[in-house]
């Protein structure tokens, strides 16, 4: 005889067995003890957390007349009478499950409310659980209204749905509605616990957690994978097992990728990645598992009590916590998260898995500049002049090097002439800034330019102080740095400017170009001949030059 899917075997009877809903079962309960019972509930949540199983546990309390065949209406059903071994074993007459999906017509739901304004044959209540009812069409809605408000007194119904958004308000005013819960993975683990060891396998902790989490919060997913992890394994459900059948990602590749990353080492990234092709593993779930441990890290730095004693990743957790800063923890995340969809747009999942850890580097705050991956030794300035943008190789700096970088030898800054002075507005356009540093940039104009053989220092004025935070004016001085090849400190002071910055050449342009089109516009002929015979106004302000 064919044995049952573990999902079936150890599907609840009781409410007692139920795991993880216990706000339905109180209140559930509760109204069975006391009698006071609705005449429809909804249950909603997602796939396999007992929709299904509950309406079937309500049917059998309705209908259970006990061992003897005297018992009356209650919460704990006994599984022995007739009503409860036909339910259990799905013959029940006057229990009836239907799928929405399959019968969502007005016809299909006329034919079921014919039927229930007779009596059940040989049970207390007569049961109707529709799934997926949000399937149903909108005449199929209109057509059990009025049957679901004021239904005879002898039936109950139970409708189930993973889209409750579907299902029109007037039906759910109409319904006692339960919001079913997914389960946590340390929940399902210690379910997989008690299954496992009934079923005399042996099993490995990590492995059922492994197991829990690719269940998404679902214990029938949870069930089904233990059973194709038996059957892979054949033998001891262990972790290397469960995660050659998922094609998951073990926690040393991930904790090698945030080390390589911490020690700027991009060939590792490169490797690790080679490696993980090689094995077949999903790089889908490899990111979405590393997004899961970055979290763990920025939960651990802000809340270091958030790392359990249990985990088995929690001493790599704290001392990575330690080695990376907040704002990289918060940068890897969401460039883990953000490059999922991508995978599907490149070349194979392993190139865009590969570009998203050589994003991380590249854009990690303070990271190197390509070309030096894995090298943190400043770069040798040898010469003062500049160097164009499109070739910009050197990392930026904020300090001065150090005192045997060889350097140029510079004019005394009070003999400086204006013709050593950059043009502030020429060159702020051409930094490879962007947002708030480039806002920044626009909102300055240069008052002194200091060039000593230590370096340069700029000191600008700003009419807008509030841009000129501590990363800004870094992120400003890095790129001037790159730009001209040397060590540029800035220095801001709040006052009002004297000439013209970028953002008031801008808007003065954009005011002449208005201006011009406004004045094209009162002088075309045909609008004229409009202002004439309709008296149609231009109105001020809405002609915007193209």
């Amino acid at each position: 005889m064919t044995a049952l899917a573990l999902a079936r075997s150890w599907r609840p009877k009781t409410f007692s067995q139920l795991v993880g809903q216990d706000h339905v079962v109180k209140a559930l309960t509760h109204a069975l003890d006391q009698g006071r019972l609705h005449h429809a509930w909804l249950f909603t949540g997602t796939r396999g957390v007992g929709k299904t199983t509950i309406a079937r546990i309500m049917a059998k309390a309705l209908n259970c007349t006990g061992e003897d065949g005297q018992g009356r209406m209650t919460s704990e059903p006994c599984g022995k009478c007739p009503a409860c071994l036909e339910i259990d074993a799905g013959r029940f007459v006057d229990y009836i499950e239907m799928d929405a999906a399959s019968n969502r017509g007005v016809d299909d739901i006329a034919a079921l409310l014919e039927k229930a304004a007779y009596a059940p044959s040989n049970a207390r209540y007569k049961v109707y659980m529709i799934d997926e009812v949000h399937m149903l069409t909108n005449h199929a809605f209109n057509a059990m209204l009025k049957t679901l408000e004021e239904p005879p007194e002898h039936v109950k119904f139970i409708l189930a749905t993973t889209d409750p958004q579907k299902i029109p308000v007037t039906i759910l005013s109409r319904c006692l509605q339960f919001n079913l819960k997914q389960m946590p993975v340390p929940l399902i683990v210690e379910h997989l616990e008690k299954v496992l060891a009934a079923e005399k396998v042996d099993c490995e902790t990590n492995a059922l957690r492994v197991l829990a989490k690719a269940a998404q919060g679902s214990m029938r997913d949870a069930l089904s994978l233990t059973d194709q992890a038996i059957a892979y394994a054949a033998g001891k459900v262990s972790e290397e097992a469960v995660r050659g059948m998922l094609g998951t990602l073990d926690d040393a590749y991930l904790i090698r990728i945030l080390d390589s990353l911490i020690a700027k080492d991009g060939a590792t990234l490169l490797a690790i990645a080679n490696e993980m092709g090689e094995r077949s593993m999903s790089f889908s779930l490899a990111l979405a598992d590393l997004s899961s441990l970055i979290q763990k890290i920025a939960a651990a730095q802000i809340v270091p009590d958030s790392v359990l004693e249990d985990w088995p990743e929690a001493a790599e957790i704290r001392r990575l916590a330690s080695a990376l800063t907040k704002e990289e923890a918060q940068l890897f995340y969401q460039i883990s998260i953000t490059s999922r969809p991508d995978l599907s747009l490149a070349p194979d999942e392993q190139t865009g898995f590969a570009m998203t850890l050589l994003r991380m580097l590249a854009f990690r705050p303070g990271g190197e500049a390509p070309g030096r991956v894995g090298n943190s030794t400043p770069p040798v300035v040898s010469t003062p002049r500049p160097v164009s943008p499109a070739n910009q190789t050197a990392a930026p700096v904020r300090a001065a090097p150090a005192a045997s970088t060889p350097t140029p030898v510079a004019k005394p800054a009070a003999s400086a002439s204006s013709a050593d002075r950059p043009d502030w507005h020429t060159l702020m356009r051409q930094l490879p800034v962007k947002g708030l540093v480039q806002q920044l940039a626009f909102q300055t104009e240069l008052q002194d330019w200091e060039d000593s053989p230590a370096g340069v220092r700029a000191t600008v004025v700003t009419p807008m102080p509030q841009l000129a935070s501590d990363a800004s004016v870094g992120r400003l001085a890095d790129a001037l740095s790159a730009h001209f090849a040397k060590p540029i400190k800035v220095i801001i002071e709040k006052g009002e400017v004297e000439g013209k910055t970028v953002a008031k050449v801008d808007a003065q342009i954009h005011q002449e170009k208005r201006q011009n089109a406004e004045q094209m516009i009162a002088q075309d002929p045909f609008i004229q001949q409009l202002e004439k015979e309709f008296g149609a106004k231009v109105v001020g302000g809405s002609v915007k030059p193209l």
